[in-house]
């Protein structure tokens, strides 16, 4: 080698042997912390070979070479032991020490060795070959995805027949069974790539200085005749004409908001046309066609489809009062944040309650009136000994009864309603539950929607600490089971299970056998010992454990698996603890309120499930965390951070787990979407979606699979569409095989379910891109609609 005196060799070689050390010392020390906790031993012995090598730098050797080829050799044997050809869950453990390794192979860094070796550079340059040949296998040959291909030849199977014209979306899931599935076929997988943005329109509502945190664009429109019918965040709704996207009319409800909403949202409006057969002439000479819109502060509005006036024949002058017999009213306590479900006689509306606040806390009841008048036809309160008992004018209905927020599916034929309840607030301490609030907590309640009555429930999570309430609309379908139709709901929840059920008693289709879950719960609290687990699932195939931990380098890498080893985690369904418990799946869920899309002619459905863990810690009471609320308490404004519970012995605080640079501490993928075999319940397909783009501090377009809110939806031109993603696009992905063919920035985020619609022969799609405040995407007010260009359709 040629022996060099001046001062740039010497900073060179000041600085290479201090990275050495600095990162010899931080992996030593960290890595003995880690084996203290139960970790990994390859931490310390990296960091004690990373001694070694800057001690035979510094003399000059070049066997700090030789050693560090075999650290670099020896760490990716470790890291595709641990996880396999997965480009993502290696760049970590291995980020770091390669290009530390490109610069040991620098000339005026290895030339500055004064006791050559021969081989030496090519061993290391070999080596550093072959981490590039192992990371280009893994960005081909992704572990983690499933590559197959739906049968082209697959028998067509007869659906029941629909009223509703193809051209139109007049309800939240398309119909009111919740399949978000459409028969036009004009946008179909060989020409969906042409797709153009046909117009786009912005509503000019947009956060406000007295909104909460969870302030969140997530409508759906709906689409009747040549009309497109959507609400805001703040439940301004407008009449857009279909073709054009130009304002026919606006309805501003004027909700008052404040930081204490735990929601300010608005997913979607139902629609209803009275006849002379199923109304009186008031009604049809008045408001013969109108919208129901639910606002945040518990008021129900009618009004009149044509021209955007309050309906004066419905209630009091076209509102209704969701607040009679509550026993809280504060405004943002009880939210009625997804559209109803109307028949020909009956609106069945129910709502949110805030999350983890206090015991004493407004009812989730379910109510249903009349679709007219508005008159209390009938209640269903599930905290109360009764359900059905309706109050006088002296009682209220039963405070902290498990609610439902999401929206529910209808069978018309059956005339029953299926509803996806939550859990008693507070939710992640439940030692003082009553009996009642236990008894249709975490279940698919499916009532008669003309009377109330309990048809049957089935309970999803027994005695719930998690929030793992049940998220979405369920989905109503006829499958073939054992060459047999039978009409089923499938249920898709937070845990990842998709509970697949008879719609008419509630027996399961698909089994949901009960098996053994961790124990141990917080004082006073106790758990159930076992919980039922579908056999149709994407809940993860095994629990987490120190090898799933994440992070940028391995650095923070390594900082996770500390984390991940001192708090308590046995599994899914591992109780709340004052150590601090991993929920995995999080409390985000699995599945959230996007549902699934069924295409029941194919019997295929199309599912984004998500993959990010949370962190719940309980909070005992004492000095600051008073049993009773301060006299001024308010509700948080946000599902995450803490959470008082008031009225409980704990407090709790619930966040993402994060590492200490922000980044999630689990390994990609987050997001996924993927099509499943409902004759088979076989997964076919299952790929990672969505990028880093808008979540990095640099715009990098890497495919990691990220977090998603909103849902899919599916056409028979074998196309599906998705938003969704933690990124700000729109896609269009091949049903038959998951092919990615199409996307399109979005001005936005796009954290809502799109719709398609025809008006003139022409197909749209379109999407609310608006954002999410808490989700952390871009805000804005924008409702933008893509079709062919004329010579593609």
């Amino acid at each position: 080698m040629v022996k060099t005196n001046h001062s740039g060799s010497r900073l060179v070689a000041t600085l290479t042997v201090l990275f050495a050390v600095l990162t010899g010392v931080y992996l030593l020390i960290g890595g003995i912390w880690l084996v203290a906790v139960g970790g990994s031993w390859y931490y310390p012995i990296a960091g004690a070979v990373m001694l070694a090598i800057a001690w035979l730098f510094w003399q000059r050797k070049a066997l700090a070479l030789w050693l560090y080829a075999l650290l670099l050799l020896g760490t990716g044997a470790w890291s595709v032991w641990e996880v396999g050809f997965d480009f993502w869950a290696l760049t970590p453990r291995l980020d770091v020490l390669f290009f530390f390794g490109v610069w040991l192979l620098l000339p005026f860094v290895y030339r500055r060795l004064t006791q050559p070796s021969a081989g030496a550079a090519p061993a290391l340059g070999a080596v550093l070959v072959f981490t590039v040949i192992g990371l280009a296998w893994a960005v081909f040959n992704d572990p983690q995805e499933i590559s197959g291909t739906l049968k082209t030849d697959t028998q067509t199977f007869s659906a029941a027949t629909s009223t509703i014209p193809d051209a139109d979306w007049p309800a939240y899931g398309r119909n009111q069974e919740g399949q978000r599935y459409s028969p036009l076929k004009q946008i179909n997988d060989k020409n969906v790539g042409q797709l153009k943005e046909a117009w786009r329109f912005q509503t000019g509502d947009v956060k406000r200085p007295t909104d909460p945190g969870e302030i969140t664009n997530e409508v759906t429109p709906i689409k009747i005749r040549d009309t497109l019918y959507l609400c805001t965040a703040h439940q301004q709704l407008f009449a857009l004409d279909a073709a054009t996207g130009k304002q026919k009319w606006k309805f501003d409800p004027r909700l008052d908001t404040n930081p204490s909403f735990q929601h300010v949202t608005c997913r979607g409006v139902s629609y209803h046309e009275a006849t002379a057969d199923n109304a009186g002439p008031e009604v049809v000479s008045d408001c013969p066609r109108r919208i129901i819109l639910p606002v945040n502060d518990g008021r129900l509005f009618a009004i009149n489809a044509d021209n955007g006036k309050l309906c004066a024949s419905f209630a009091n002058k076209g509102i209704l009062n969701l607040q009679t017999n509550m026993p809280v009213t504060t405004p943002g306590m009880y939210e009625p944040t997804s559209p109803p479900i109307v028949t020909d006689t009956t609106i069945v509306i129910a709502g949110a309650v805030t999350d983890n606040f206090s015991t004493r806390e407004p009812s989730g009841v379910i109510r249903g009136f009349d679709v007219n008048s508005g008159k209390l036809l009938w209640a269903f309160d599930p905290g109360a000994k009764d359900p059905n008992l309706i109050p006088g004018d002296e009682h209220h209905f039963t405070p902290n009864s498990p609610n439902s927020w999401a929206p529910a599916a209808y069978d018309a034929k059956l005339d029953l309603v299926y509803l996806p309840m939550g859990v008693a607030t507070p939710d992640i301490w439940g030692g003082n539950r009553t009996p009642e609030q236990e008894r249709y907590a975490s279940s698919i309640v499916a009532l008669n929607a003309t009377t109330g009555k309990l048809a049957w429930s089935y309970q999803t999570v027994h005695h719930d600490l998690w929030d793992m309430d049940m998220p979405s609309q369920p989905t109503l379908a006829d499958i073939t089971v054992k060459g047999e139709t039978v009409p089923v709901v499938y249920a898709p929840a937070k845990t990842g299970n998709i509970f697949v059920l008879d719609r008419r008693n509630g027996k399961l289709v698909v089994p949901a056998p009960e098996k053994p879950v961790p124990q141990g719960a917080a004082k006073g609290d106790y758990v159930t010992p076992t919980q039922p687990f579908s056999d149709l699932s994407f809940r993860p195939k095994k629990d987490l454990s120190g090898a799933d931990m994440w992070g940028a380098t391995l650095y923070d890498q390594m900082v996770c698996r500390i984390i991940f080893h001192k708090l308590r985690y046995e599994g899914i369904f591992t109780p709340p603890s004052e150590q601090g418990t991993l929920v995995f799946p999080g409390n985000l869920g699995m599945f959230e309120w996007g549902g699934i899309s069924v295409d029941p002619h194919r019997q295929v459905a199309i599912a984004n499930p998500m993959a990010l863990p949370f962190v719940s810690k309980l909070m005992p009471r004492g000095p600051g965390n008073p049993m009773e609320p301060p006299k001024d308490a308010k509700g948080t404004g946000s599902e995450s951070g803490i959470q008082p519970q008031y009225g409980v012995p704990y407090g709790v605080t619930l966040n993402p787990f994060l590492s200490p640079i922000g980044l999630p501490c689990k390994q990609p993928a987050w997001g996924y979407i993927s099509a499943v075999d409902l004759k088979t319940n076989e997964v076919v397909w299952k790929k990672r979606i969505g990028t880093v783009r808008d979540s990095s501090p640099l715009p990098l377009p890497f495919r990691m699979g990220m977090p998603m809110l909103g849902g899919p939806i599916s056409t028979a031109g074998n196309v599906l569409f998705i938003g969704a993603t933690a990124d700000n696009y729109l896609r269009a992905y091949n049903i038959s095989n998951g092919d990615k063919l199409w996307e399109a920035r979005l001005p936005a985020g796009g954290q809502a379910t799109p719709m398609t619609y025809e008006v003139n022969g022409r197909q749209y799609v379109v999407i609310s891109a608006g954002g999410h405040g808490s989700f952390g995407t871009r805000m804005g007010d924008y409702i933008v609609a893509y079709a062919l260009p004329d010579e593609a359709q």
